[in-house]
């Protein structure tokens, strides 16, 4: 018997080729996955923004997306939407448990382009991802903060006036189940509106929905 035939018949040689089916068979699966999720993802953005133009582009390999959403119509308010997602590297077996440590979960970030600024500054800040990711809101020293439950979910209310708190509370009166959002900002400095949401296929359009509603009541 030669060393090749040998070594073939070795218990090791099985362990090593039952370890590569296993890693090739999750690479595709977990490809296949993430793919799923930013398609879903940006077939809901294209639902909810009605945009009349279109960009999309590949930043990450299996990870991540970015998307360019071009609003032009005269009564919208609205005339852009940024969008990027970041996802778990599912098609690596052997990394994800450690981005799951780090990472925790997929991010959908937001950046709306508002044609009128807001009236004023305005946030909702869940406690939790603002302790894992350091969320800092440059204006703090500036903003009232009241703790609230949202959908089992402690948020901060972030605002500077009456009228602009009591108008976060209606919002939540009216929504009482936040989705995978984790946080609103109105920022009239940069007259923009950015969301942070963890995405969850075929979930962001009826969670983002309540928000787009929202914004031109408050706009006005």
């Amino acid at each position: 018997m030669t060393n090749y035939e040998q070594i073939i018949y070795q218990p090791i040689f099985f362990l090593f080729v039952a370890f590569s089916l296993v890693l090739t068979w999750g690479y595709f699966r977990g490809k296949r996955r993430n793919r799923e999720l930013y398609v879903s993802v940006f077939e809901d953005l294209v639902r909810i923004f009605k945009p009349d133009d279109q960009k999309f582009t590949n930043i990450g390999g299996a990870i991540g997306y970015h998307a360019n959403l071009y609003i032009r119509k005269k009564r919208a308010f609205l005339s852009r939407v940024d969008a990027t997602i970041t996802m778990l590297p599912r098609h690596s077996l052997l990394y994800l448990p450690i981005s799951k440590l780090i990472r925790k979960y997929d991010r959908l970030f937001l950046e709306l382009y508002l044609k009128n600024p807001p009236p004023e500054e305005g946030h909702f800040l869940e406690k939790g991802y603002a302790l894992f990711s350091k969320t800092r809101v440059a204006n703090l020293d500036k903003l009232e903060a009241e703790t609230v439950n949202w959908g089992g979910y402690k948020f901060d209310l972030l605002y500077g006036s009456e009228q602009m708190r009591q108008k976060l509370l209606d919002f939540l009166a009216k929504n009482p189940d936040p989705g995978g959002i984790r946080h609103i900002a109105l920022v009239p400095e940069q007259q923009k509106c950015f969301i942070f949401m963890i995405p969850r296929k075929k979930e962001v359009a009826s969670t983002l929905q309540q928000v787009y509603k929202w914004l031109p009541s408050f706009l006005s």
